[in-house]
């Protein structure tokens, strides 16, 4: 399927009209090359480096839900706002809920990152510990949703929540116009689907990749399959790629717009961060590391290009970053 002809379920003017909502609350995030990484990765690649972990509560996830709280009405702000989350789409949420006044409730698994759930009770969201995994978590929120009257804000299946993911490759692409590719971790996938929709429209020869960790495929398995698969568990320390399945929303448009799509172990996003953090200097979870450790993967198709990754977030737990330095994952 060309890029012209992809079906996405959002559209341009979608993008364009998050970024209104959400420019007068947040800045642009700095994109960065560094000689030193470019060493690294090697095959003649030049790597430019996405900050998200320099915007407001150390994620992408906060133009999702600044997206998501600005375009609700008066009447559905005043119910109050649900999701689950692991941590950064909560964070962006009760960020969001803070600024414009509503209330929020955030549901996350037993065991959730200490830190992150530190992080959205002080931005005051009511925080539910609740379910196994983040799959559980959600049908604790849709739960809430017919109890309490309470809105759900799904972290991926929303169209506003795609719109505020998308503005990250608006600006990428304002930024550095000539761009051959992007290498995005895919979680529920809104920032690959809002790659898509943007590059079909700014940059239509841009080849979007997918990353996922081995140990939560669900996205990558179906892509390959092209057709959409579960998996039991979600096990990695990546906590922001642990979903157990696809969603109907942006399935379709990862499906038949990637360029490919490959799964990063562990071991290999450890590595990764630990490159970024040598590199960049800049702190990085395990999820925002996802697609470097892609890029590595996917080095002999991409040799001689201009390569965006995106340092989705920044907000990794003490305990985990000391594993990680230590080379013990």
């Amino acid at each position: 399927m060309t890029p012209m002809s992809l079906t996405t379920p959002i559209a341009f003017d979608d993008v364009l009209a998050a970024r209104e909502r959400i420019r007068p609350h947040i800045a642009p995030s700095p994109l960065r090359n560094y000689a030193a990484l470019d060493e690294c990765v090697g095959a003649d690649i030049e790597v430019f480096v996405k900050h998200e972990n320099h915007l407001p509560t150390n994620s992408f996830k906060v133009r999702n839900g600044l997206s998501f709280m600005t375009a609700l009405d008066a009447p559905l702000r005043s119910r109050g706002v649900v999701a689950a989350t692991r941590g950064n789409h909560g964070l962006g949420l009760a960020w969001a809920g803070k600024l414009l006044g509503v209330a929020v409730t955030i549901v996350v698994p037993l065991g959730n990152n200490p830190e992150k759930n530190i992080g959205m009770r002080g931005l005051g969201a009511r925080l539910i510990e609740e379910g196994a995994d983040y799959d559980e978590s959600v049908e604790i929120a849709e739960r809430l949703v017919r109890d309490e009257g309470l809105t759900l804000a799904h972290s991926t299946n929303h169209p506003a929540i795609i719109a505020g993911a998308a503005t990250l490759t608006l600006e990428l692409l304002e930024q550095q116009p000539d761009m051959d590719a992007l290498v995005i971790a895919v979680g529920g996938g809104s920032q690959a689907v809002g790659a898509l929709t943007v590059a079909r429209e700014m940059r239509p020869h841009l080849q979007v990749y997918g990353v996922q960790a081995a140990g939560a495929s669900a996205a990558h398995d179906s892509w390959h399959a092209k057709q959409p698969l579960s998996t039991a568990a979600a096990l990695t320390f990546a906590d922001g790629l642990a979903t157990r399945s696809v969603y109907k929303l942006t399935f379709p448009a990862l499906r038949d717009g990637l360029a490919g799509f490959v799964t990063v172990t562990d071991a290999e996003i450890a590595e990764a961060l630990r490159q970024l953090l040598g590199t960049t200097h800049t702190l990085v979870e395990g999820a925002g590391a996802a697609g470097l450790a892609g890029l590595y993967k996917l080095r002999e198709l991409l040799t001689g290009k201009r390569v965006g990754i995106i340092i989705s977030g920044g907000n990794i737990d003490h305990a985990t970053l000391k594993r990680v330095v230590a080379k013990e994952l």
